[in-house]
């Protein structure tokens, strides 16, 4: 049994995308996932599985919520494991007690070399941001509502697709896994 963490992609922004999070539990319980739980309306989702395979979790999910919502939402998931590493490995730990001026952005796979070489660290100062596995991490000192980092075409640059969630949302989640 694997516990996951499963994150929708651009769900419940701006009234599209709609899944009710009660829906989503019970899609989850339908596909066969246990101890399922929901975090906030952005789409997390908390289960444990019988396959160690995230790709299965994950398009498991995304058939469900196309069938019976009629969505196409990429879904990415992360081990408990997985997800302590990206916590662990955070380059902004001197900014956790902002918690919403951390964000990160799991990947859907690791960008190419050429791609990850190619970005500016400099170009958003006092904005930050580092790559991770398979995750790239942000710090917004003035928040990431005005942000031109945020505003990035970061799936472009990178040659993968990404899902932000801020620092309290992630930390949340390994809690929620462990609980």
């Amino acid at each position: 049994m694997t516990r996951y963490a499963v994150l929708l992609r651009g769900v419940n922004v701006g009234g599209h995308n709609k899944v009710p999070m009660g829906r989503l539990r019970e899609l989850a319980v339908e596909a066969g996932y246990a101890d399922v739980s929901t975090y906030v309306q952005s789409g997390n989702l908390v289960l444990t599985a019988e396959t160690a395979k995230p790709a299965e979790v994950e398009r498991a999910i995304a058939e469900a919520l196309l069938r019976d919502l009629g969505l196409a939402i990429e879904v990415m998931t992360r081990s408990r494991d997985e997800l302590a590493a990206v916590i662990g490995a955070n380059p902004f730990q001197d900014y956790v007690d902002e918690p919403t001026s951390v964000h990160v952005s799991f990947l859907s796979d690791h960008p190419a070399a050429a791609k990850a070489t190619a970005l500016d660290r400099e170009e958003f100062v006092p904005e930050r941001f580092e790559l991770g596995d398979r995750c790239l991490y942000f710090y917004y000192p003035g928040g990431s509502g005005r942000s031109k980092m945020a505003a990035a075409p970061w799936d472009r640059r990178l040659g993968v697709r990404g899902t932000s969630r801020n620092w309290r949302t992630v930390t949340t989640l390994l809690d929620l896994l462990d609980g």
